[in-house]
């Protein structure tokens, strides 16, 4: 599927299995960072709305605005973390790597790189809308 190209409608109807929103405030910002720290793919980036690729997976990037009418809006928190309590694992990503990335990007580090006891060298890492990110790889 060409993400640049393709129709709403069309991206729509290919979704399957479980699907990943974020709202954040700023989607070029955090596109971009995504992309810099990440490698992330990054698709249509507009005010609103970005299409993100990592791997063969898909997920969106929604400004406020674009939940206008959805339920969701009246629970954000005013100030930030908005992310809290949700961990977004990179199982493909190089954690020194990220990290380094991450620090020359603004992002906060929560935690170093760390082998854990369930097999993987992990680091955690705050983007500025709270959303931790745990890039990792296996021991």
């Amino acid at each position: 599927m060409d993400f640049e190209t393709v129709s709403p409608e069309d991206f729509g109807k290919s979704l399957r299995g479980i699907g990943l929103n974020l709202l954040v405030r700023d989607v070029r910002a955090t596109a971009a960072l995504l992309s810099c720290v990440f490698d992330m793919g990054v698709h249509r980036v507009t005010a609103d709305f970005a299409i993100v690729t990592y791997g063969e997976q898909v997920f969106q990037l929604h400004s406020d605005g674009t939940y206008h009418a959805n339920p969701l809006l009246g629970l954000l928190p005013e100030n930030p973390p908005r992310g809290a309590g949700a961990e977004i694992r990179l199982y493909d990503t190089d954690p020194e790597e990220a990290t380094r990335r991450a620090e020359a990007n603004g992002m906060v580090v929560l935690q170093a790189p760390t082998d854990k006891p369930h097999g993987l060298r992990e680091a955690y890492l705050l983007d500025p809308d709270g959303y931790a990110w745990v890039p990792s790889r296996p021991l």
